[in-house]
């Protein structure tokens, strides 16, 4: 029997006091299976220790949520009996290891998130991030990531429709790769968690359990450093087609009345899953692990416990259903096995070759888990307006700008990714929000993801506002009105009272603006400890939103469509350049404070936008945000190389005027019968409205002078992501 030593405690991630807690809730010393358990359960992946105080302070309820945070997915009702579950979640230290594994998995585990509560996915989206461009590494890890993600979501015959990708060096020894799952289901089939009841099989189905992945979660929850390299045997490895298996065959089950609970194994596997499924229902479990599916020889308890080996599901039956069970697993060609049975004990008892490796009372590993109101300083947020060159010409800084890394064209990830099977994608990526819709219906979802890291880090709660504004911004664009959104939290060591304060303060930004919008967090994923030899990322809280357009006919997109559309602007323009990606692409700057984000003016702008796009009266629209005006003009004019010239008498600063990125606005398109009558409507609802020109021709002109063609443009535009995954990795 292995002596557990201070130096073992330590490699399992947990404190001396954490150690104590362990033994005074055992009422004696943990045994190495139980000290496995305990520290991953109690790891900051799985116990959200250092956030869950102030997560508690996130709004997550509305008349539309059926499902908020606590189980493995939020749920939404869209009307008619349909229910849409959705969640995000990061998979950003595997990545970094062994990116197209890392990707993969991510993509397959949030997955089953999905569908282990009822649902089909429909759409697959992705917020990742990435060190600098010239970093030796950056090139290696792009090309692996995307291709795990489109690998996993191709062949599983899940459309990925769209996302973020953004490059800054505070990335480069620690990238984020998160991904979000929509799915359908019907409301009175939804399935959870809650293992209720005792003398009931505990059954496990899908692939075999093997060694990989074994303290994932832990290795989740601590920082890098030069020799993590060395933990690649902690990532997981995908198999997306006994995922595709496992998803018909899950569904096949949940058509039948067999099922109490069920959840899927992400991480910490085995341990998690029973340990979550037990407390949530009150009860006990107890597994005998010889009757796991091993795919490997002589592996002990330890091993079984704690591997993340995909594609496994577990759950509780009905007494008696277990034969009808497995004939629909043996049909799929899946595993299936009765490896345990519900108890009225409240205890989670493991069971391995004859003898009790582990008995552990199921509270202590969940209710119990230490909670943390761990000290923060809440540094004062950057300030001051950042000075510029005022005399710089617009067009060669506009045309630098579409040709950089954060704002060049995505094609080239999303033309990996099948983003039209199924048939019911209305929206290709390159827009606002993706659209796909609800399969047999006139409605469809909109998804996005948003998040603006210079912005947290110069004002974490700014910063987190700003996110959620944006992405309910995004959904409006298109004609849906946004109904809740997921979030994946992805900050530094929150041991560090600075780091604690970004998270603090980003998760009060983001609950004042999901109260404001409407717009409650019914799901989510905290990613702490993303540091590697002490430097931490930016704060980088990606919000995840789905919006419901009742008529997809009507859905907006950003491309001008006609000649002589008059080009409207909606909202106030100050020309704020602080944070700005005008400031950084030209004058080498990231300085100044983050923009203003006011909650009230960005309810009225985008409910006024929303209701022209439902009335039919605007196809054509799309935020201001990245870069400012003159992007968002020119990203309107290049899809169909249909230019605009337009202008504003009265600008006192072109270069605030056209890159300022002041919050709360579109620019529409619309014909000139509507446009006078659209202006004098907003004008009447005390909302800033400004004619900026008309489309028509094929450049991009400014008062009638300077004027560049939209082809050049977009070859800047299109060139700087091939030309930079074309270099030798």
């Amino acid at each position: 029997m292995t002596e557990i030593t201070p130096a073992i405690v330590a490699e399992h991630g947990l404190s001396p006091d954490e150690y104590a807690r362990i033994n005074t809730l055992l009422g004696r010393a943990p045994n190495m299976v139980e000290l496995g358990v305990f520290s991953v359960m109690w790891s900051e992946h799985c116990s959200y220790k250092s956030t869950r105080a102030h997560l508690r302070k996130l709004p997550t309820t509305g008349p539309q949520v059926i499902q908020g945070p606590g189980e493995n997915a939020g749920v939404i009702d869209i009307g008619d009996g349909d229910a849409c579950i959705f969640k995000m979640e990061s998979h950003n230290h595997p990545s970094f290891i062994e990116p197209y594994q890392g990707a993969a998995t991510g993509v397959g585990g949030i997955m089953r998130d999905v569908f282990t509560m009822g649902a089909r996915p429909i759409a697959m989206m992705n917020a990742l991030r990435f060190g600098a461009p010239d970093h030796p590494k950056t090139r290696h890890l792009v090309a692996g990531v995307v291709s795990g993600i489109g690998g996993y979501g191709n062949c599983m015959g899940v459309p990925t429709v769209g996302g973020e990708v953004n490059f800054h060096p505070s990335y480069s020894g620690n990238i984020l790769v998160n991904a979000m799952c929509v799915g359908l289901a019907r409301t009175d089939n939804i399935f959870l968690s809650a293992a209720k009841g005792a003398g009931n099989p505990v059954v496990y189905f899908g692939s075999k359990t093997g060694r990989d992945g074994i303290h994932g979660a832990t290795m989740a929850s601590a920082e890098f450093d030069d020799a993590s390299e060395e933990k690649r045997p902690t990532v997981q490895v995908g198999d997306p087609f006994a995922e595709k298996l496992l998803l018909e065959a899950t569904l096949e089950l949940m058509a039948t009345d067999a099922i109490i609970a069920i959840q899927d194994m992400g991480a910490a596997g085995l341990t998690s899953s029973s340990a979550e499924m037990g407390d949530k229902g009150g009860s006990g479990i107890e597994l005998n692990l010889d009757m796991v599916p091993q795919r490997e020889a002589n592996m002990t308890a330890y091993e079984m416990l704690l591997s993340e080996s995909q594609e496994r599901m577990l759950a509780v039956l009905k007494p008696g259903r277990e034969a009808e069970a497995q004939a629909i697993f043996k049909k799929w060609e899946l595993d299936f096995a009765v490896i345990g049975i519900t108890t009225d004990t409240k205890r989670l008892v493991i069971k391995h070759k004859g003898v009790v490796a582990a008995d552990m009372p199921i509270t202590a590993l969940s209710d119990e888990a230490p909670v943390y109101e761990r000290p923060y300083t809440l540094r004062e947020p950057a300030s001051g307006t950042p000075a510029y060159d005022k005399a710089r010409p617009v067009l060669a800084s506009l045309e630098k700008i579409l040709g950089s890394a954060d704002m060049a064209s995505r094609r080239w990830i999303w033309e990996q990714y099948d983003h039209s099977v199924m048939n019911d994608t209305q929206q290709a990526p390159g827009g606002d929000a993706a659209v796909v819709r609800v399969h047999g219906t006139k409605k469809a979802l909109a998804i996005s993801t948003d998040v603006t890291p210079r912005y947290c880090k110069a004002d974490p709660r700014r910063g987190g506002m700003q996110a959620v504004a944006e992405c309910w911004r995004n959904l409006t664009a298109v004609g849906a009105t946004p109904l809740a959104t997921t979030d994946n939290l992805n900050f530094g060591n929150p041991q560090k009272p600075d780091i604690m304060g970004e998270i603090v303060a980003a998760i009060d930004g983001i609950g004042e603006a999901c109260r404001a919008l409407d717009f409650p967090i019914v799901s989510g994923n905290c990613s702490l400890y993303n540091e590697t030899n002490g430097e931490g990322i930016f704060p980088t809280p990606a919000i995840g939103g789905v919006g419901l357009l009742k008529d997809a006919s009507k859905m907006a997109t950003i491309a001008f469509k006609r000649d002589g559309d008059v080009v409207i602007l909606i909202g106030e323009t100050r020309g704020h350049l602080g944070q700005s990606i005008y400031l950084r692409e030209i004058e080498g700057k990231e300085e100044g404070a983050a923009p203003r984000v006011e909650l009230d003016v960005e309810k009225k702008n985008g409910d006024f936008v929303r209701r022209l796009i439902e009335q039919g009266r605007v196809d054509t629209c799309h935020d201001v945000s990245d870069g400012g005006l003159a992007v968002a003009i020119v990203e309107m004019a290049m899809p169909r190389g249909l230019g605009a010239q337009v202008g504003q008498a009265s600008i006192a600063d072109a270069i605030g005027f056209w890159f300022g990125e002041d919050q709360a606005r579109y620019v529409i398109a619309v014909p000139f019968a509507q446009a006078e009558k659209i202006v004098a409507e907003a004008r009447a609802a005390s909302i800033t409205v400004a004619e900026l020109g008309k489309t028509g021709g094929d450049s991009f002109s400014i008062d009638g002078k300077d004027s560049i063609a939209i082809a050049k443009l977009r070859t800047a535009h299109e060139d700087w992501f091939p030309n930079f995954m074309k270099a030798e990795l």
